[in-house]
């Protein structure tokens, strides 16, 4: 059983050996570890740190294209390398690399697909109580669209079988993690976490510029992820209650028209109009969503399968050489 981990950089140069040195090369239950840095177009020399500190592999991305594209292609490189189980995590040491045994645990002994670590948030010192806050209901809406018990949704510390990798698509450019959680709540992964520890920072977050900036991509993200794998339930609910808001101001115009009231409420006929027709297009929109809907799972299938075979293909050249 082969493990690597991958690290996602991007301009990491400075502390990228701190965090490399305290990743484990032995793991209980793994016959092999090996390391791997996603240079996500970083300018200040950050693959060649990586090469100095003595990594198996590199790959370095044309441009800058961000986490969640730096996250697909070491999930990529990886099982193009034969991992069997992928452990991720930051350049920036924010996480224990003394708790990775315990991360993979779950995999090697066979009860998960797919392992977040759980960080205590409440003695983070560098986040804020707004943050904090934020943390706990961003989880909690994953949680309620994943149908899974994650309580610590953005952490990127995270370790996945084969299986599991095989079967994530990453959509966003934003970032990965809420995505990828409710992509495997939906379909049946079996997901878990594990409590892990933290180091201290030794660089603001990069993801965002800002708290409010943070947070309104994500919700987005959530969003589009939730249209993609809810579709019909998303536009459906839209269009019903724009539906019925129509039908509400219609009824409340005809009500006022019965008792001879009716003259210069024509707004409200106008406004009745609009919401009918908004509503009843969005139920079409819910209807076709769903038909494209049912067409990405089938073609998730066939993907999973495409990888599937290319796996066999690569055992099989390689038992003959």
């Amino acid at each position: 059983m082969k493990c690597i981990i991958q690290v996602p950089c991007y301009n990491e140069a400075p502390w990228l050996k701190v965090c490399l040195d305290a990743l484990p090369r032995v793991l209980e239950g793994v016959a092999r570890v090996e390391l791997l840095v996603i240079d996500d177009g970083s300018t200040d020399g950050t693959a060649e740190v990586a090469r100095a500190c003595g990594v198996n592999h590199v790959v370095r991305l044309p441009s800058h294209l961000g986490l969640a594209r730096a996250f697909e292609a070491g999930l990529e490189e990886c099982l193009r390398l034969g991992a069997n189980i992928i452990v991720n995590t930051d350049a920036d040491n924010q996480y224990a690399a003394s708790d990775i045994p315990q991360l993979i645990r779950p995999i090697v002994d066979g009860t998960a697909e797919y392992v977040i670590g759980e960080r205590a948030i409440d003695a983070i010192r560098s986040f804020s109580p707004a943050k904090r806050a934020l943390q706990r209901l961003g989880s909690a809406v994953v949680r309620r669209l994943s149908r899974t018990r994650i309580v610590d949704a953005p952490s990127g510390f995270r370790a996945l079988s084969r299986r599991a990798a095989q079967r994530l698509q990453v959509f966003t450019e934003f970032t990965y993690t809420h995505e990828t959680i409710i992509q495997a709540g939906r379909q049946g992964f079996a997901i878990t976490t594990v409590p892990v520890r933290t180091n201290p920072d030794v660089r603001p977050s990069r993801l965002a510029l800002s708290t409010g900036s943070y947070v309104l991509k994500s919700l987005l993200a959530l969003l589009r992820t939730y249209a993609i794998y809810r579709p019909f339930r998303l536009f459906s609910t839209i269009g019903a209650v724009l539906f019925a808001g129509g039908f509400l101001v219609g009824l409340r115009f005809l009500l006022l028209y019965a008792i001879g009231r009716g003259t210069g409420h024509l707004q409200s006929l106008v406004l009745c109009s609009i919401l009918l027709v908004l509503g009843g297009l969005l139920l079409v929109v819910a209807i076709l969503a769903d038909l494209i809907a049912v067409n990405r799972q089938l073609l998730e299938k066939m993907n999973f399968r495409l990888r599937a075979l290319e796996d066999a293909q690569r055992s099989g050249a390689a038992g003959m050489s």
